[in-house]
C-alpha cells in the first residue's frame, strides 16, 4: 500500500482496526509466560479464529502476530535464529486469513523494553538496527503497512520511523501507550509524539492500551491541535481489575466502549479499535456507532 492511498483510506472516514490479541489467545488456551509468537505457529488455527472473527465485525486493517519478533525480544526465548521464520509465516496465516476481504494486513512492532539515553541499555545506532531487522522481513513478507504500538516513549518510536524511512515506502502507524495525563512511560506526551513522528514521515500517530476511552478526551484533543496526520486511538476496554488469581478483568462492556469511542472521534481520533480487553464484540459495536460518520 502506498502512502497516498493510505491517506486517502483515512480520509474518506474512521478507520477500523482490530481489538486485543493477546486477552483473546489465552482464553483460547495460551499459556502465560510463553512466546506467543511461537505458539501462534504451533496454533494456527487459533490466530485464525481470532482474525476473522474481527474481520467479520468490522474490521479494516489486521494486526499480523508479529509484535515481539524482534532480537532483543526473542533472545529471551532462545528464538533469534527463527526470527525470519516466525514473521514470514505469522504473516502468511494473517494474509491467508484477510484473502478476498480488502481487509490489509499490518506488520506489527512494539518496544524492545530497552531505554535509550544516559543511563539506558541501549544506543539509538542499535535499536535502529534492530527494527531495521524486523521491518526488512515484514516487507519481505508482504504487509500492506507497519504499526508500530504500546510504544513506552517518542524516542523509541522514532526510532521504527527512522529504520522504516530506510527500508521501505510502506505507512507507518504509530501508538504510544501513555497515561490519563498523556505522558509517556519513557519520555514525550502524545502531543509531542504527533508533532515529532509526522514530521518524521509517520502515516500516522496516536495511542493505544494502558487506559479506557473514557480518560482520553482531553489527550485527543491535545492531539488533534497539532496534528497533520490521522490520530490512532486504540485504548483498552477500561481500566483493569485484577481478580484473586491475579486476572485482568475490564470495566467496560461493548456498547460503552464504542458510546465513548464515537466521542474520540468527534474530537479527532481516524483510526480506532481496541486494545486489552475488547474482543469482536467490541469492534462490532465500535463499527455500528461510526457507520457512516464524517471525519472532521
Amino acid at each position: 500500500m502506498t502512502r497516498d492511498a493510505f491517506a486517502a483510506m483515512a480520509a474518506a472516514g474512521p478507520v477500523i482496526l482490530d481489538g486485543a490479541t493477546g486477552s483473546e489467545l489465552y482464553k483460547l488456551g495460551m499459556p502465560r509466560g510463553v512466546c506467543t509468537e511461537e505458539w501462534v505457529l504451533e496454533h494456527p488455527e487459533e490466530m485464525t479464529k481470532i482474525q476473522k472473527a474481527y474481520i467479520e465485525a468490522g474490521s479494516q486493517i489486521i494486526y499480523a502476530p508479529t509484535f515481539s519478533a524482534n532480537r532483543i525480544m526473542l533472545k529471551g526465548f532462545l528464538l533469534v535464529d527463527r526470527m525470519e521464520e516466525i514473521i514470514r509465516e505469522n504473516v502468511a496465516l494473517t494474509k491467508r486469513n484477510t484473502a478476498g476481504t480488502g481487509v490489509l494486513v499490518a506488520g506489527d512492532i512494539t518496544t524492545t523494553n530497552q531505554s535509550l539515553a544516559a543511563g539506558g541499555h541501549l544506543a539509538y545506532e542499535d535499536l535502529l538496527a534492530v527494527y531495521k531487522e524486523q521491518i526488512r522481513y515484514l516487507v519481505d513478507a508482504g504487509v500492506d503497512l507497519l504499526v508500530a504500538e504500546t510504544m513506552l516513549g517518542v524516542e523509541e518510536t522514532m526510532a521504527v520511523v527512522d529504520a522504516a524511512m530506510e527500508i521501505c515506502d510502506l505507512p507507518v502507524m504509530c501508538s504510544l501507550t501513555v497515561s490519563a495525563d498523556g505522558m509517556a512511560i519513557y519520555d514525550g506526551s502524545a502531543a509531542e509524539a504527533v508533532h515529532t513522528l509526522q514530521a518524521m514521515g509517520a502515516s500516522a500517530v496516536g495511542i493505544n492500551c494502558s487506559v479506557g476511552p473514557d480518560q482520553l478526551e482531553s489527550v485527543v484533543a491535545s492531539m488533534k491541535k497539532v496534528a497533520e496526520v490521522p490520530l490512532l486511538v486504540k485504548p483498552n476496554a477500561g481500566m483493569p481489575l485484577i481478580d484473586e488469581k491475579g486476572e485482568a478483568h475490564y470495566s467496560m462492556d461493548a456498547e460503552s466502549f464504542a458510546g465513548h469511542m464515537e466521542r474520540l472521534v468527534e474530537l479527532g481520533a481516524g483510526i480506532v479499535g481496541g486494545c486489552c480487553g475488547t474482543t469482536p464484540d467490541y469492534i462490532r459495536a465500535l463499527a455500528g456507532r461510526l457507520k457512516g460518520m464524517n471525519l472532521k
